[in-house]
């Protein structure tokens, strides 16, 4: 059977200061790298929502990174309140420019914030690959759905005035289907009974990114993606 994934690892030989730096260090530049490219795509006048999901995703994939580093739980939940805090405060002004690039100031990106904050306080110290589920899903799987419906979405239908496509909504079915099957299999070893569990995470993260008004799918659809998988484990 293949082997779980192995995290960096933390010797006793490693002092707690240092490796408290390399952990903070290695997140900072890879935000400052996910901020950088947003600044290039901006300035050459690439597509608005290119450069929006740019930062979503790019943003999301720092759990990968924590997780991988063993980054403490107190350390993620601070990081994530200090970032729903100031993602709240740019709603109203301009603390945050670099989300100002993505062209919109919404309550999504402070649910965003509040969502990864809540995943890490209840699941990282144990089980922190349903709270890497949970952001990649709405991270790799909103992304993906929205860039796949800008370009292709040609089937399109409207649900409280958020407009919507069915490929986007496939986009993000299937990306979804594919990041919950890979982390369960870094995890815990590839199986099929995996996909028993993607299939209707993965259902009803699409459904929910479709019809979460407001904003409202970013935090809809990290929670029930986290929760469903963590369920549904315990049963196959």
């Amino acid at each position: 059977m293949p082997q779980p994934i192995i995290p960096m690892p933390i010797t006793s030989e490693t002092s707690e200061t240092m490796t408290l730096a390399i952990q903070i260090g290695a997140v900072t530049v890879w935000i400052g790298l996910v901020f950088l490219t947003s600044k290039i795509l901006h300035r050459y006048n690439q597509d608005p929502e290119l450069v929006r999901k740019v930062v979503h995703i790019g943003t999301g994939n720092v759990l990968l990174i924590a997780w991988w580093l063993q980054v403490p739980t107190w350390l993620c939940i601070t990081a994530g309140v200090v970032f729903s805090a100031i993602a709240l405060l740019s709603h109203y002004t301009s603390i945050l420019p670099m989300l100002d690039d993505v062209g919109r100031k919404t309550y999504g990106v402070f649910y965003y914030a509040l969502s990864i904050t809540i995943l890490v306080t209840f699941l990282w110290e144990k089980t922190p690959q349903y709270a890497a589920i949970g952001v990649m899903v709405m991270s790799w799987g909103d992304g993906m759905a929205a860039l796949v419906g800008k370009r292709f979405g040609k089937h399109t239908f409207t649900y409280l005035g958020n407009k919507r496509s069915f490929e986007g909504s496939f986009a993000m079915f299937f990306t979804s289907l594919v990041m919950v099957s890979l982390i369960l299999g870094f995890a815990d070893g590839f199986s099929l009974m995996h996909l028993a569990i993607a299939f209707p995470v993965a259902a009803i993260a699409a459904l929910l990114e479709a019809f979460s008004p407001g904003g409202t799918d970013n935090i809809s659809v990290p929670l029930s993606s986290a929760t469903l998988s963590y369920f549904l484990q315990t049963l196959v």
